[in-house]
């Protein structure tokens, strides 16, 4: 339980100043951390303070230095797995360095951006991390770089806008799913992708494409469905390819929860994963490994995205000004037994 002074009031600098035997501008320095305080009268103020239970006030120290040491987080869905994991890298780097973390969630709405944005310059933040929820509504992030304040983008790279970001190589990586499930025979991919213009899904879509191209397979629009971004909405466009006359064998989805409502579309036809429908999700969450059969995925760097976004946003706090740079990290397909050969291979080994 906190002390008190006589008065019970909380204890002020002043007490504290008074319990060392120093000037209250001596104590302001040694617990603020700035100007010349020797290292004994640090520690002598830094007992009475912890004595008394003496907190400091954080926004008047931030008048003084400039700053407040806290990190603005905006993500577009904080239920999301992936970004709950890249949080979680933020919260680590940016604690062991000395920071706290505001986290605001987006809910992938430009407007709630927007509004978070500004909510977290007012309260100064030093910098901020986002993750925005379109790549052609980004004016407000612009005005705040402008100001002066650092921002670093993880997940979604932003044409036009002079920031860091972190991200994987999507159109690579889909590009790699679409061969693996071409190398198994499958020439009926259909493509599971939410709707909205979020740079990740059209670099996966691109990706999906070139795949089919590089095969010699025609796009067929039919089998790329653009999904409102619910499970059940992902189940119903999985059923709608999977009962198409020239039904599609193989399922690519650009992230976990369009691979939830696949999976579940595939399951509620009847269907055997993979004989009757081969999977290949984006993301290696936890569920996929414990599904029977085991989900064949691309597994993104999640952590390390988050961990990288804060290393870099330090940075940038600590003085380095060099041009903005896009991180690009690997992703790491596996391959598991959510896909096999498509039926006319499988036929014509068997005949």
């Amino acid at each position: 339980m906190r002390s008190r002074t006589r008065s019970g009031a909380a204890p002020t600098i002043q007490d504290v100043a008074r319990a060392a035997g120093v000037s209250t501008s001596t104590a302001g320095r040694a617990l603020g951390g700035y100007g010349a305080v020797s290292p004994s009268v640090r520690e002598r103020v830094q007992a009475a303070a912890t004595t008394l239970g003496y907190r400091r006030n954080s926004l008047a120290r931030s008048m003084i230095t400039g700053t407040t040491h806290t990190i603005g987080l905006v993500v577009a869905d904080i239920e999301n797995p992936f970004f709950a994991r890249a949080a979680r890298g933020v919260a680590d780097v940016a604690h062991r360095a000395g920071y706290e973390v505001l986290l605001v969630n987006s809910d992938e709405d430009t407007t709630i951006e927007r509004a978070a944005v500004r909510t977290l310059h007012e309260k100064r933040v030093d910098g901020l991390i986002i993750a925005p929820a379109a790549s052609d509504a980004s004016r407000h992030v612009a005005e705040l770089i402008a100001t002066g304040t650092p921002v670093v983008l993880i997940d979604r790279a932003v044409a036009g806008l002079r920031a860091d970001a972190v991200v994987v190589d999507n159109e690579h990586a889909a590009r790699h799913a679409v061969d693996h499930l071409v190398g198994l025979g499958h020439r009926r991919i259909a493509l599971i992708t939410s709707q909205g213009l979020i740079h990740t899904n059209q670099a996966r879509l691109a990706g999906y494409l070139a795949g089919l191209e590089a095969a010699g397979i025609l796009v067929e629009e039919a089998l790329i469905r653009m999904s409102p971004y619910t499970r059940q909405a992902a189940r119903d466009e999985t059923i709608a390819v999977l009962t198409l006359p020239d039904a599609a064998t193989a399922i690519f989805t650009t992230d976990n929860l369009m691979t939830l409502g696949a999976v579940d579309g595939v399951l509620s036809q009847g269907r055997r994963i993979p004989d009757e429908g081969s999977i290949v999700g984006f993301d290696d969450l936890e569920w996929t490994t414990i599904f029977d059969p085991p989900l064949t995925v691309v597994a993104q760097p999640t952590y390390e995205i988050g961990a990288t976004a804060a290393t870099r946003l330090i940075a940038r706090l600590e003085g380095d000004d060099e041009p903005p740079e896009l991180f690009v990290l690997p992703t790491t397909f596996v391959a598991r037994g959510s896909t096999t050969v498509a039926p006319s291979r499988a036929a014509a080994q068997t005949s």
